[in-house]
């Protein structure tokens, strides 16, 4: 990979700085990091029995606008019992602690994105269990935000062009995170840190390449989409699940997003559940955002994604 440039610090969830404004994050400067690091690894432990989470995931199964995708009760079994199998190493767990404290929106954010993400690797992938683990841990995508101020995660107005830079510093930051606590920043966990605001048309950040991996492609259209139909700060009210899959058939029309996970979102949010290869995608767009919304406005009047 092509290095990246630090334009802000970034640290660990115990503030140690790993990389300062004007350094360059790629594997080889990780791979020097990760040499330096101090041994031994922390062991890991069980996601669902740190803190609240299980009590939190379970809750997440009734969440109004998730309620049809997890209508199933064998279904959600199945992907309790692989979320059972979920192990991550303490500093992750605090990551994730921090904004279970500080920050809801993302918190429930991370949770749902692993959740549906499970379901969708197991509904297209001919994977085995290991590697749907794999990818569910993955959605700790967010975890460099605990490099971004609180207050400009939680702003209820439009970010401003500095702000808004700031915020999309966090993929540099969740991928050197990942990279440096699992010691390999060619795994999966931090490959999808780093890259799950790129898109397959090669529009997205940070490095504006084009998508390929099919695991990472799963779980940067489910970050679209909880991103679209969850609660934030800065809008009143969320999107509805039609308006929301209406902007990422949209997405995958402009070949931004794999159509196929998008036909497989859709099929879930069908009370019937037709296999997602029967699932017929209406062209015709009858959903409308929300009013006062703010999703991807800037106080410049640029345009822009959060």
């Amino acid at each position: 990979m092509q290095p990246i440039e630090v334009r802000y610090p970034i640290y660990t969830i115990d503030q140690v700085e790993l990389f300062a404004p004007g350094d360059f994050v790629s594997e080889e400067t990780l791979d020097d990091l990760i040499a330096r690091r101090p041994k031994p690894v922390p062991q890991p432990r069980s996601l669902l029995d740190f803190e609240t989470t299980r009590a939190d995931i379970q809750s997440l199964f009734d969440t109004p606008s998730y309620r049809i995708i997890f209508s199933d009760a064998k279904r959600n079994r199945e992907v309790l019992d692989l979320l059972e199998k979920v192990e991550l190493i303490p500093p992750v767990l605090a990551s994730l602690d921090y904004f279970r404290v500080l920050d809801k929106y993302t918190y429930r954010h991370i949770l749902l994105v692993m959740m549906v993400s499970a379901l969708l690797a197991r509904e297209l992938l001919d994977a085995p269990p290991d590697q749907v683990i794999e990818a569910m841990t993955g959605p700790m995508h967010d975890i460099g935000k605990i490099c971004v101020p609180l207050d400009i995660l939680q702003k209820t107005t439009p970010l401003d062009m500095e702000e808004r830079r700031h915020l999309e510093h966090h993929t540099v930051a969740g991928y050197a995170l990942l990279a440096y606590y699992l010691r390999d920043p060619r795994g999966l966990a931090a490959v999808v840190a780093r890259d799950h605001h790129e898109r397959r048309d090669g529009t997205g950040y940070p490095r504006g390449i084009h998508l390929q991996d099919p695991l990472v492609e799963i779980i940067v259209a489910c970050d679209v989409f909880d991103a679209l139909i969850s609660e934030r700060p800065y809008r009143p009210q969320s999107y509805d699940n039609r308006t929301a899959l209406d902007v990422l058939v949209g997405m995958a029309d402009k070949g931004a997003l794999d159509s196929r996970v998008v036909r497989a979102l859709v099929s879930f949010n069908r009370q019937s559940h037709p296999h997602y290869k029967d699932c017929e995608l209406s062209q015709e767009r009858r959903g409308s955002p929300p009013a006062n919304n703010l999703y991807q406005l800037r106080s410049d009047d640029d345009t822009s994604r959060r």
